[in-house]
């Protein structure tokens, strides 16, 4: 399979207590996603967020862990968007899906290959190379989607907590859609310094990054608040065509 070049990157939101009758439902995902012979997926596992239940942080006190969880996918337009239609669409009752644009550099199976890189992609037009998706009873499609990621440290404070904690609670408070916080195990940021997880070292100053989707007007009035918290760090911003599905009340 030959996947170099412009693909579409999905991302779906959910929660870890989402589940059907007997499995979580990003796992139902994923043998949607291996059933339909896509490329590849990969689940990544949050430490704290807001959903639709609110603020979600894992607790040692249940039997079931309530942190997001982030399904990643990356294809065509053609397989992605078939995927959305007949895979997700009938699956999914309430989460959130994003699509945006993904230049594969490289794709390899192993087995001694080792075909070149093409050159870097050039700029396209904002969504323009993104799937039509057909929308359905429970969904609605916003065109104006922004994906806002902040990268900070594990150790910044805000107040009295973590600053990622701080700012979950701020997008909560201006009625952004969701945040998901991701922790990572080794990062360097602004001044070069090598962050790693170490078995004994419980206080480890680890990379952190808050991802949040909502309509560009949610996410252009949250960066003012953000610009306040965040004193050292990296904040992105990207279009991406969102998707919300909603359970029939």
């Amino acid at each position: 399979m030959r996947l170099v070049g412009e693909q579409v990157l999905l991302r779906v939101y959910l929660e870890s207590a989402d589940r059907t009758p007997h499995e979580p439902m990003w796992r139902r995902v994923v043998k949607g996603a291996r059933s339909r012979g896509l490329a590849g997926c990969t689940v990544l596992e949050g430490i704290y967020g807001l959903g639709t239940r609110g603020i979600l942080a894992a607790s040692t006190w249940g039997l079931v862990r309530h942190v997001p969880v982030i399904v990643e996918i990356v294809d065509g337009a053609a397989q992605v968007g078939e995927f959305v239609d007949q895979v997700l669409g009938p699956m999914l009752e309430t989460a959130l899906v994003t699509l945006e644009r993904a230049a594969v550099l490289t794709y390899r199976h192993g087995k001694g290959e080792t075909e070149g890189m093409p050159p870097l992609p050039g700029m396209v037009t904002p969504l323009s190379t993104l799937p039509a998706i057909q929308p359905r009873d429970h969904m609605t499609i916003d065109e104006d989607g922004m994906l806002l990621r902040v990268f900070i440290g594990e150790s910044d404070r805000w107040e009295d907590g973590p600053l990622y904690e701080g700012i979950v609670r701020k997008a909560r408070e201006l009625g952004v859609a969701g945040a998901t916080v991701l922790r990572g195990t080794e990062g360097f940021g602004a001044h070069s310094v090598v962050h790693k997880a170490r078995l004994l070292e419980m206080s480890a100053d680890l990379p952190i990054v808050v991802e949040m989707v909502d309509s560009r007007a949610k996410i252009e009035a949250l960066v003012p608040e953000l610009d306040a918290m965040v004193r050292e760090g990296m904040i992105t911003m990207e279009n991406v065509r969102v998707l919300a599905y909603r359970a029939p009340d």
